[in-house]
């Protein structure tokens, strides 16, 4: 019995259906959630420097898709290659966002994950004038951003826009990252406070210090956002 569910778990037809009906759920929910933004010319504000690296947090990131509000956004989004990610690229395909495999941490699995390709394939999707967006987080330590997004924004020389979604309903697991299933028929939340640029030659030190900012405003980011709809937070229970 095990091994059935295995093997339908990993079969291409579930995760395909699981996928395209995850995809229809999110379209759900977004159209039927009346959102506002801060700041409230948002979109004036990061058009001009578009390609940029869009960062969120892991768990709070269902509904990033629809940050592209116009077919003329270009995006692709980093998703893992580990088989659970497989539900997550199929779903973001039918959304209209393009995909990167691979790892983003850049710790002792970096190679064997497949982060090598796939911090290159960032880096020339910006270069290509297209925008990259990628979770912060060091994988299992929720809330702590890593250096590999600093190092791919010194790299290609984008900005970092770090920035929260938040809905008024929600389920929120129990797991490493505090997972949020946004729910329909609400209100939401989009809160992005200024960009992040990471100079070409950053040393280790200016690189450590761009990260904990970084760190810094997607929780300040993450906090307004449930604040201005009146709901706790992640980090709050």
């Amino acid at each position: 019995m095990k091994k059935l569910l295995r093997n339908t778990l990993r079969s291409s037809w579930f995760q395909r259906a699981v996928g395209v009906l995850a995809a229809e759920y999110l379209r759900l929910v977004w159209r039927t959630n009346t959102f506002t933004f801060d700041p409230a010319d948002v979109y004036d504000i990061v058009e001009p420097q578009i390609p940029a690296i869009f960062a969120f947090w892991h768990g709070q990131h269902f509904l990033t898709p629809f940050i592209k509000t116009k077919e003329s956004y270009r995006a692709k989004v980093l998703i893992s290659r580990h088989r659970d990610g497989e539900f997550n690229a199929i779903a973001v395909e039918r959304l209209g966002i393009g995909l990167i495999r691979g790892s983003g941490d850049h710790g002792g699995a970096f190679h064997r994950k497949g982060g090598v390709g796939a911090f290159r394939e960032m880096v020339y999707t910006l270069q290509d004038g297209c925008n990259v967006a990628l979770t912060a987080d060091v994988p299992k330590r929720s809330r702590v951003a890593g250096l590999g997004i600093i190092m791919l924004a010194r790299e290609s020389g984008r900005p970092i826009m770090p920035f929260a979604m938040a809905t008024s309903r929600f389920i929120r697991l129990k797991n490493w990252d505090r997972t949020t299933i946004n729910l329909p028929f609400g209100r939401g939340a989009l809160v992005g406070i200024k960009e992040i640029h990471v100079p070409p030659d950053a040393d280790a030190a200016t690189m450590e210090t761009l990260r904990q900012e970084l760190e810094d405003t997607l929780n300040e980011a993450t906090r307004r956002a449930y604040a201005q709809l009146g709901r706790p937070g992640p980090a709050d229970g």
